[in-house]
């Protein structure tokens, strides 16, 4: 089967939420928060985009290990006695 689109999602929402995530932790004493009530939003939302890229990357790469033809699982082969031999 062809690529997992929850893979390159993954990775990107991973990218973006992490530089957020590292954006909002060197800038949380800044004046530039005081807009949002002294909320740190971009520390908080790249928290919550870093942990959705991190669940769609392993769901991604989970199924693509179930899913794969090449390397099937042990022990789903089927067995001589099974096959009639």
């Amino acid at each position: 089967m062809g690529l997992d689109i929850r893979i390159p999602l993954g990775l990107i929402f991973l990218l973006i939420g992490g530089l957020m995530s590292l954006y909002g932790l060197f800038t949380r004493s800044s004046a530039i928060y005081e807009r949002s009530l002294g909320v740190n939003l971009n520390l908080g939302w790249g928290l919550v985009m870093f942990v959705f890229g991190l669940i769609m990357f392993v769901v991604g790469k989970r199924q693509k290990w179930h899913d794969d033809p090449v390397n099937p699982r042990p022990w789903e082969q089927e067995s001589p006695a099974k096959r009639g031999h």
